[in-house]
Protein backbone atom coordinates (compact mmCIF):
# COMPACT_ATOMS: atom_id res chain seq x y z
CA UNK A 1 0.00 0.00 0.00
CA UNK A 2 3.08 2.28 1.11
CA UNK A 3 4.50 1.98 -2.47
CA UNK A 4 1.06 2.26 -4.24
CA UNK A 5 0.35 6.10 -2.31
CA UNK A 6 4.05 7.06 -2.87
CA UNK A 7 3.55 6.62 -6.40
CA UNK A 8 0.26 8.03 -6.53
CA UNK A 9 2.07 10.71 -4.68
CA UNK A 10 4.48 10.93 -7.06
CA UNK A 11 1.68 11.12 -10.36
CA UNK A 12 0.00 13.53 -8.72
CA UNK A 13 2.66 16.57 -8.20
CA UNK A 14 3.35 15.84 -11.58
CA UNK A 15 -0.22 17.21 -13.00
CA UNK A 16 -1.30 19.50 -10.42
CA UNK A 17 0.18 22.17 -8.29
CA UNK A 18 0.44 20.80 -4.70
CA UNK A 19 1.42 23.48 -2.20
CA UNK A 20 0.32 22.39 0.80
CA UNK A 21 0.55 18.61 2.70
CA UNK A 22 -3.32 19.02 3.24
CA UNK A 23 -3.77 19.84 -0.73
CA UNK A 24 -1.91 16.46 -0.97
CA UNK A 25 -4.44 14.27 1.71
CA UNK A 26 -7.07 15.62 -0.46
CA UNK A 27 -5.89 15.14 -4.04
CA UNK A 28 -4.91 11.31 -2.42
CA UNK A 29 -8.67 10.81 -1.32
CA UNK A 30 -9.79 11.97 -4.19
CA UNK A 31 -7.77 9.16 -6.00
CA UNK A 32 -9.14 6.30 -3.45
CA UNK A 33 -6.26 6.99 -0.71
CA UNK A 34 -6.55 7.71 2.90
CA UNK A 35 -3.46 9.25 4.61
CA UNK A 36 -2.78 11.49 7.70
CA UNK A 37 -1.16 13.90 7.67
CA UNK A 38 1.96 12.34 9.55
CA UNK A 39 1.92 9.35 6.95
CA UNK A 40 1.91 12.41 4.13
CA UNK A 41 4.65 13.95 5.61
CA UNK A 42 6.64 10.71 5.72
CA UNK A 43 6.41 10.23 2.51
CA UNK A 44 7.41 13.63 1.28
CA UNK A 45 10.68 13.52 3.08
CA UNK A 46 11.06 9.38 2.07
CA UNK A 47 10.53 9.90 -1.66
CA UNK A 48 12.67 13.34 -1.09
CA UNK A 49 10.55 15.53 -2.29
CA UNK A 50 11.42 19.58 -2.74
CA UNK A 51 9.45 22.83 -1.92
CA UNK A 52 10.03 24.79 -5.34
CA UNK A 53 8.77 28.10 -6.52
CA UNK A 54 7.09 27.71 -9.87
CA UNK A 55 5.34 30.92 -11.57
CA UNK A 56 5.27 32.54 -8.34
CA UNK A 57 3.96 29.42 -6.07
CA UNK A 58 5.42 27.00 -4.07
CA UNK A 59 5.14 23.47 -4.85
CA UNK A 60 6.08 19.98 -4.59
CA UNK A 61 8.24 18.68 -7.15
CA UNK A 62 10.24 15.29 -7.65
CA UNK A 63 13.94 15.37 -7.28
CA UNK A 64 16.16 14.90 -10.58
CA UNK A 65 16.36 11.17 -10.98
CA UNK A 66 18.40 9.06 -13.03
CA UNK A 67 16.90 6.41 -15.00
CA UNK A 68 18.17 3.47 -13.18
CA UNK A 69 16.82 5.21 -10.09
CA UNK A 70 12.72 4.83 -11.59
CA UNK A 71 12.99 0.93 -10.70
CA UNK A 72 13.39 1.79 -7.00
CA UNK A 73 9.55 2.67 -6.41
CA UNK A 74 7.69 1.88 -10.31
CA UNK A 75 9.30 -2.26 -10.07
CA UNK A 76 5.71 -3.11 -10.75
CA UNK A 77 5.27 -0.35 -13.41
CA UNK A 78 8.77 -0.80 -15.13
CA UNK A 79 7.73 -4.94 -15.64
CA UNK A 80 4.63 -3.63 -17.38
CA UNK A 81 6.42 -2.41 -20.48
CA UNK A 82 6.26 -5.17 -23.16
CA UNK A 83 7.68 -2.92 -26.28
CA UNK A 84 10.22 -0.16 -26.15
CA UNK A 85 10.81 0.99 -30.28
CA UNK A 86 12.68 4.29 -31.23
CA UNK A 87 11.73 6.59 -34.57
CA UNK A 88 14.19 9.96 -35.36
CA UNK A 89 13.74 11.40 -31.97
CA UNK A 90 10.49 9.72 -30.47
CA UNK A 91 10.36 6.61 -28.33
CA UNK A 92 7.40 4.42 -28.10
CA UNK A 93 6.64 2.34 -25.61
CA UNK A 94 3.84 -0.25 -25.42
CA UNK A 95 2.78 -1.35 -21.64
CA UNK A 96 -0.07 -3.49 -20.35
CA UNK A 97 -3.56 -2.47 -20.68
CA UNK A 98 -4.80 0.55 -18.14
CA UNK A 99 -0.56 1.41 -17.19
CA UNK A 100 0.76 3.48 -19.67
CA UNK A 101 0.18 6.84 -17.96
CA UNK A 102 1.66 5.47 -14.48
CA UNK A 103 4.28 4.19 -16.32
CA UNK A 104 4.91 7.72 -18.27
CA UNK A 105 4.68 9.62 -14.66
CA UNK A 106 7.61 8.06 -13.66
CA UNK A 107 9.40 8.97 -17.00
CA UNK A 108 8.41 12.03 -16.34
CA UNK A 109 9.85 12.55 -12.54
CA UNK A 110 12.76 11.73 -14.39
CA UNK A 111 13.17 15.79 -15.86
CA UNK A 112 15.71 14.23 -18.17
CA UNK A 113 17.27 17.03 -20.44
CA UNK A 114 17.09 14.86 -24.04
CA UNK A 115 13.32 14.32 -22.93
CA UNK A 116 10.71 17.32 -23.95
CA UNK A 117 7.57 15.57 -23.70
CA UNK A 118 5.72 12.62 -23.25
CA UNK A 119 2.34 11.65 -23.52
CA UNK A 120 0.51 8.68 -22.94
CA UNK A 121 -3.12 6.52 -23.37
CA UNK A 122 -4.28 3.31 -21.96
CA UNK A 123 -1.38 1.28 -23.43
CA UNK A 124 0.99 3.60 -25.42
CA UNK A 125 3.06 6.19 -24.68
CA UNK A 126 5.32 8.56 -27.02
CA UNK A 127 8.26 10.16 -25.49
CA UNK A 128 9.83 13.16 -27.59
CA UNK A 129 13.62 13.54 -27.41
CA UNK A 130 16.13 16.55 -28.37
CA UNK A 131 17.62 13.88 -31.10
CA UNK A 132 17.51 10.22 -32.64
CA UNK A 133 20.91 9.70 -30.33
CA UNK A 134 18.84 11.02 -27.59
CA UNK A 135 16.14 8.45 -28.50
CA UNK A 136 18.44 5.94 -28.86
CA UNK A 137 20.19 6.71 -25.61
CA UNK A 138 16.90 6.44 -23.30
CA UNK A 139 15.39 3.87 -25.29
CA UNK A 140 18.38 1.76 -24.48
CA UNK A 141 18.07 2.61 -20.65
CA UNK A 142 14.24 1.86 -20.30
CA UNK A 143 15.26 -1.58 -21.96
CA UNK A 144 17.91 -2.36 -19.82
CA UNK A 145 15.09 -1.88 -16.68
CA UNK A 146 12.76 -3.82 -18.36
CA UNK A 147 15.07 -6.65 -18.34
CA UNK A 148 15.92 -6.48 -14.95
Amino acid sequence: MKSKRQEKILEIILKRNIETQEELIEALREEGFVATQATVSRDIRQLKLLKVMVDGIYKYVAPKRELEDVSEYNSALISSIREIRYALNNVVIKTAPGLAQAVAAGIDSLMDDDILGCVAGDDTIIIVTTSEDASIKITQKISKIAEK
